[in-house]
């Protein structure tokens, strides 16, 4: 044998590691396009956004921009206005997930039984989740909560004026018309990934209905209502259609969230670097609520695989 030549067997392992990687690469390539896409369209905008939060940039005095590093970030923190905020986005998040989960769980229990029609009932109410966040808050401004020809009104007689007395109650009203159905959904999955059999069981020992749903069907579904409670948290935390629309952030600031006094900040005060600054606030806090909701979703599926 020559000094220094690779012996057959290594060269026959170093063969299909090369061809595993070049297939693994093949795979790969066609993806590339969308990956770059996404950094640009995603990444770039946010490094940008953090650069922004580091200057002093007030947009009518374009000429005295300059860098105050993490300065933004104090005043966003202590800011009296950025604290209503904050508390307002908590209140207006924590309700409109947690109404809109315990209807999601009531009418998913009743569509997880049979009865003529299911089909039609069960399109009719996801329907709400399909209409323009724009519009629904026009809807019930409007429509619902006018104190001339408002529904409610109609219903109930009198002329009270439902967004000035209940702001919040109208905001958070309009975004569990538009949750339930997508929390319906969530748990009208778990419930029909039950198993018949086990339910059967239970039933055949003398377990009431009570007993089944408190300690069989509410335990299986925990980890659907974490993932209904965390992806709704998600997505309306951001909530800026409905603040706008319906309320405009008031009375005062009583329905001022995070992303309207975002807004308010960028294009009333001009203050463009506290708005990034408050932006990257509320991303950092969105990154985090991600987190765990991407730790359930893998616990879901690793628990449908061990089935």
């Amino acid at each position: 044998m020559a000094t220094g030549a690779a012996p057959a067997g290594a060269r026959a392992v170093t063969q299909p590691k090369r061809a595993d990687a070049r297939d693994r690469w093949a795979r790969r390539l066609p993806l590339l396009p969308a990956l770059i896409f996404a950094i640009i369209v995603t990444q770039v905008p946010f490094l940008v956004t953090l650069y922004l939060s580091t200057l002093g940039w007030n947009a009518l005095r374009p000429g005295e921009r300059h860098f105050v590093g993490l300065a933004n970030y104090a005043s966003v923190l202590t800011d009296a206005r950025l604290r209503a905020a904050l508390v307002n986005t908590i209140v207006l998040t924590a309700g409109a997930v947690l109404v809109s989960l315990l209807l999601g769980l009531g009418l998913a229990v009743l569509l997880d039984r049979r009865f003529p029609g299911r089909s039609v009932v069960r399109t009719l109410l996801i329907t709400p989740f399909l209409v323009m966040p724009m519009a629904a808050a026009l809807l019930w401004k409007h429509a619902i909560y006018n104190p001339a020809y408002g529904l409610i009104n109609g219903l109930l007689g009198g002329h009270t004026d439902w967004v000035s007395s209940y702001p919040m109650v109208a905001v958070v009203a309009t975004l569990v018309w538009q949750w339930t159905p997508f929390m319906m959904l969530i748990l009208l999955a778990g419930l029909q990934s039950q198993s018949e059999e086990v339910l059967e069981a239970a039933r055949v020992d003398g377990a009431s209905a009570r007993q089944v749903f408190t300690h069989m069907t509410l335990p299986h579904l925990r980890q659907y209502l974490e993932l209904g409670a965390l992806l709704g948290s998600i997505y309306l935390v951001q909530t800026f259609d409905a603040v706008f629309t319906i309320t405009q952030g008031g009375p005062g600031t009583a329905t001022t969230n995070l992303p309207y006094e975002i807004y308010l900040t960028t294009f009333r005060k001009f203050e463009y670097g506290e708005a990034a600054a408050a932006g990257v606030v509320v991303v950092i806090g969105t990154i985090v609520v991600a987190t765990f909701a991407l730790r359930v979703i893998s616990s879901l599926f690793r628990m449908e695989e061990g089935r």
